[in-house]
């Protein structure tokens, strides 16, 4: 069973969440959260499957959303969602997905909320 994380390595929360993921032992899918490659339906299911919006899942410290004026009241679901298409950095990190639940685990404690659920 697979676990797949999208990873930011600058980001210090991130990377505590990827040693408790291999702490535990499992098996790990490592996306690199800044690089492109992100589809908008991608986004929608990961954000649907956490119990998030896309405002929720809007990264704004260190990115140019308010310069992009993507926090603004009246921005919609599907601009933010295709505003983190172009710019990765706006998705907010990290996102964990295993067959038990999805989350971001943002703080990093979350995480082992997450790891609780988990089959033994």
């Amino acid at each position: 069973m697979t676990v797949t994380i999208w990873h930011n390595p600058n980001c210090g929360t991130s990377r505590k969440v990827l040693a408790a993921l291999r702490e535990a032992g499992l098996t790990l899918q490592v996306i690199d959260a800044r690089k492109p490659g992100w589809r908008a339906e991608d986004l929608r299911r990961l954000f649907a499957d956490a119990g998030l919006t896309a405002r929720q899942a809007l990264r704004t410290r260190g990115t140019p959303a308010e310069d992009m004026g993507l926090t603004a009241p009246e921005m919609s679901e599907q601009g933010l969602i295709e505003a983190m298409v172009v710019h990765p950095t706006l998705v907010e990190r990290p996102f964990i997905a295993t067959p038990w639940g999805t989350r971001l685990c943002r703080p990093a404690g979350t995480v082992q909320d997450l790891l609780a659920l988990r089959p033994r």
